[in-house]
């Protein structure tokens, strides 16, 4: 169970496999386990790094905001204390929304960027995540969370078809601290990264599944709009998670990705 002891607390992360470094960023209520499948598929070619975010899945409460943006700053951190350069960053729905403003801020220490699901448009969130950001929904994980608990198994099988996920949501959930929680929704449904998409040069490659219900998966078109080059892959049988849905065709595409700059 590798971690950073920093300035602001210890960061929880695992570490799988050998190679160019590539960074992993998981999204809201989620941790590092969600990438599980994943480094295994990549560890041959890969050393592929895992990181649970401020206030996620076994990292510590950071002292500062848990805004989209401290995430940014967190994952430079964490590449200055491993001696990482530079590396291909993939993110996950918040996770990927991350890693693109990493890439337009800096540049030099992003060599590609891949995000699956991920909002560039807060306003693509579907309706209970922009419930979670307002005081009714910090009211709700404080007094009465058996609620988001109970959202999870019922809709679990329209939001992913792997029967494991609600479980591992849940203890996700149960691990997150409330001012995370609350923060890191509430600046994600704020957030535009129309402004900033022109300015990213890297290789992009968005990965969206057509039966997403957290985030509209249109979000593609606003990707492939702001950022030309862009490649995106539509998976139509996936939804929010096409990593659980669709893990062989998932891991086969992003791995062809990544492969090139080998």
């Amino acid at each position: 169970m590798p971690s950073l002891v920093t300035d602001y607390g210890i960061v929880h992360y695992e570490v799988e496999g050998r190679g160019k470094p590539l960074l992993l960023l998981h999204g809201w209520l989620e941790s590092w386990g969600i990438w599980k499948n994943t480094m295994a598929y990549l560890s041959d070619t890969f050393r592929t790094y895992a990181l649970d975010f401020w206030g996620f899945g076994e990292s510590e409460l950071y002292e500062g905001t848990h805004e989209v943006s401290a995430f940014v700053e967190m994952v430079r951190d964490f590449m200055n204390r491993l001696g990482i350069r530079f590396a291909p960053l993939v993110g996950h729905s918040m996770g990927g929304t991350v890693s693109l403003m990493f890439a337009a801020k800096y540049p030099e220490r992003a060599k590609r960027v891949a995000v699956i699901g991920s909002p560039i448009v807060g306003d693509s969130l579907a309706w209970f995540l922009k419930l979670m950001g307002t005081p009714l929904g910090l009211w709700m994980v404080q007094r009465v969370p058996w609620v988001i608990k109970l959202f999870v198994r019922i809709f679990g099988p329209w939001i992913t078809p792997d029967p494991s996920w609600p479980d591992r949501l849940i203890r996700d959930f149960s691990q997150t601290s409330i001012l995370a929680f609350f923060q890191s929704i509430a600046s994600l449904k704020q957030v535009d990264l129309r402004p900033l998409l022109p300015s990213i040069q890297q290789p992009v490659l968005g990965i969206y599944g057509a039966q997403d219900v957290i985030v509209n998966p249109n979000q593609w078109l606003v990707l492939k709009r702001g950022v030309h080059h862009a490649q995106v892959e539509r998976f139509f049988s996936a939804g929010h998670f096409p990593m659980l849905d669709t893990p062989k065709a998932f891991n086969a595409r992003l791995y062809q990705f990544l492969i090139q700059e080998k």
